[in-house]
């Protein structure tokens, strides 16, 4: 584990040492922000981070995708990627190391956004538990999101193709539950428990159900493990 905690710091360091990483923590920011004033216009706007939530799940289909794009497709681009793998690392403590510097950078970019509830309990009284409930859901998908992001970055040595194949899938399984009502039966059930969308809804509203969690767990630990696969499968070409 100490390996990919390496990886993880390196990996860091690159992100928090480049000035586009703020760029886009500026753009998170501001994004988020026009979401969170959304209903202030409205004469009795409500005391939630609803519309904050909706829309930062939108933009973590971009999000992820950008964050995640160059870290092994890079690699490959560089032709580092075999310098790496006959080091003294395991795949699975590549991809992890990776995933994990990618995860603290977002979760970074998550604490900024902090203010939105403070200011809402400093000017309101807002029901505490769908904002904690949130928050929890928006950490979720971020790290799922993140792990289709570090596949799609394995498979491709182009930044811009694991970037645009990442979000494309991110979209399809943001707009699943709305395929759902097109198809009906059996298939709307099944199209609709893939969806992500459909898994976060219930935490933006305050309520923590334990399959959503596990949903969530589960998506990210598949994608990792098709990402370790990826990897290992570059042993034999």
């Amino acid at each position: 584990m100490r390996t990919a905690q390496a990886v993880a710091w390196k990996e860091i360091q690159v992100y928090f040492g480049n000035p586009m990483a703020y760029i886009v923590g500026l753009i998170f920011l501001a994004v988020t922000g026009f979401f969170f004033v959304l209903d202030l216009g409205d004469p009795f706007p409500e005391a939630s981070l609803s519309n904050f939530y909706q829309g930062a799940t939108i933009i973590l289909i971009l999000l992820a995708p950008a964050l995640t794009m160059r870290l092994l497709a890079e690699e490959q681009k560089l032709g580092t990627i075999e310098l790496l793998l006959t080091s003294p690392v395991r795949d699975w403590e590549v991809i992890i190391g990776k995933y994990l510097a990618s995860l603290v950078f977002l979760l970074s970019m998550i604490m900024l956004t902090l203010y939105y509830p403070l200011l809402l309990f400093i000017f309101a009284d807002p029901d505490p538990g769908p904002i904690y409930s949130g928050y929890l859901g928006l950490i979720l998908y971020g790290s799922a999101a993140l792990s289709i992001g570090i596949l799609t970055s394995t498979l491709t040595s182009n930044q811009i193709v694991a970037f645009v194949v990442s979000a494309g899938v991110l979209l399809l399984l943001f707009f699943a539950n709305t395929g759902a009502g097109v198809v009906g039966g059996f298939w709307a059930t099944l199209v609709n428990e893939v969806g992500m969308n459909s898994h976060f809804g219930d935490f933006s509203r305050g309520v923590i159900d334990t399959k959503h969690i596990f949903y969530f767990l589960s998506v990210t630990a598949f994608f990792l493990f098709l990402s370790i696969r990826a990897l290992e499968s570059r042993r034999w070409r």
